[in-house]
């Protein structure tokens, strides 16, 4: 069991207070036995304080002493694979052993002329139709898809990456930046003119390479093809898990890294002492989701009291209801219970989780009775 964050910041708060609430969750999250910490990478984000996951991870890895820290994920659309390396080979040189680089392929616009594949901009695949939501032999929800193309279109997309990228930049084909990255890493790179190129520091760093992907697309199949573990979002893209790990095992290959699969798979957790208390921290979640999907970017998490004075339309929640119906909200026993179910529906050998609540003592709290309950099982 691991824990993914947003280094959220809510309501009245400050980017300050978020990283410090961070660094504090981190070391605790130590103390309570999750196994790695990682942080994920948002821009223009009012309610985000994690754009620079490198960064963050730096603050992390040195406030705590043997949890393993990476990145849910690196945006590769913005990024070099010689940045990305270098980075995270001077993390590496600093805490070595402990450093985990996952990479997503969101983030950029892509090169014109590459496979259709390659094409798509900022996010998973728009998707054509939405499927009825189903529950699995097992008890997993599978709700409908999300259709993503509205969001794609905002002018805060437009901009997000006009701004993260040089003017006319665009992004190369995932795959082949994977395979940079990985051949820097080896310190086997070469050029097209047969140079030899090295990444110092990051050549020969003991980073563990991830993927990070919510379909069953181009990430899954790279991440099979090199035969490195993948982590599948089941809290951003419920809908899709299932052909994402699917993809995955399909297309996997045994390397140097893995001989089988190796699959973790996120979710969207709040735990409380009873049901009804775990309900009123969550209440914000929606709101929160929604703030994304209209193209606003992430709002500052709101208070339950915020939260309730929000009128909701049919149409609100039609934009939200795959997330808050696969958010795992209640009594530890009930959230390991349902977190038991994913794992076992998806043959998951680690699960991921994400908490956000407007109290940082609620969120602390939440991550200490599920890793209690969680020790149990």
């Amino acid at each position: 069991m691991s824990v993914l964050d947003l280094a959220p910041i809510t309501s009245g708060s400050t980017p300050r207070t978020a990283l410090c609430n961070t660094l504090d969750l981190a070391r605790r999250a130590e103390t309570f036995g999750y196994h790695r910490y990682w942080i994920a990478e948002h821009h223009m984000a009012p309610g985000v304080a994690g754009s620079a996951p490198g960064v963050v991870i730096a603050l992390v890895a040195g406030a705590t002493r043997h949890i393993r820290v990476g990145s849910g994920a690196v945006q590769m659309g913005h990024q070099t694979p010689l940045s990305v390396v270098e980075q995270f080979g001077i993390l590496d040189a600093v805490h070595p052993g402990r450093i985990d680089l996952g990479l997503g392929r969101s983030g950029g616009r892509r090169r014109t002329g590459l496979a259709e594949r390659s094409s798509t901009p900022l996010g998973p695949p728009p998707v054509s139709r939405p499927d009825a939501p189903r529950t699995t032999d097992k008890g997993l929800l599978i709700p409908g898809r999300f259709d993503p193309t509205p969001l794609l279109r905002s002018p805060r997309f437009r901009q997000q990456a006009a701004l993260l990228q040089q003017p006319a930049a665009e992004t190369p084909d995932y795959a082949d930046q994977v395979a940079e990255v990985l051949a820097l890493l080896r310190g086997e790179h070469r050029s097209p003119e047969g140079l030899d190129i090295h990444a110092m520091p990051g050549e020969g760093a003991g980073v563990e390479v991830w993927i990070l992907g919510s379909s069953g697309g181009v990430s899954a199949e790279v991440a099979g093809q090199r035969g490195l573990p993948f982590a599948a979002n089941y809290h951003v893209s419920p809908a899709t898990v299932l052909e994402s790990v699917a993809a995955y095992r399909a297309a996997f290959r045994p390397s140097a890294t893995l001989a089988e699969p190796y699959v973790m798979v996120s979710a969207d957790v709040v735990v409380a002492p009873d049901e009804a208390e775990a309900d009123e921290l969550a209440s914000p979640y929606g709101l929160w989701v929604r703030s994304i999907r209209t193209g606003q970017g992430a709002m500052p998490f709101a208070s339950p009291e915020e939260a309730a004075d929000h009128e909701w339309t049919p149409e609100d929640r039609a934009l939200v209801v795959d997330r808050v119906d696969t958010q795992f909200v209640g009594t530890p026993a009930r959230v390991a219970a349902l977190l038991e179910v994913l794992a076992d529906e998806t043959g998951a050998d680690e699960l991921i989780v994400t908490t956000i609540t407007h109290s940082h003592d609620d969120r602390v709290r939440s991550y200490r009775l599920l890793a209690l309950e969680w020790a149990c099982r």
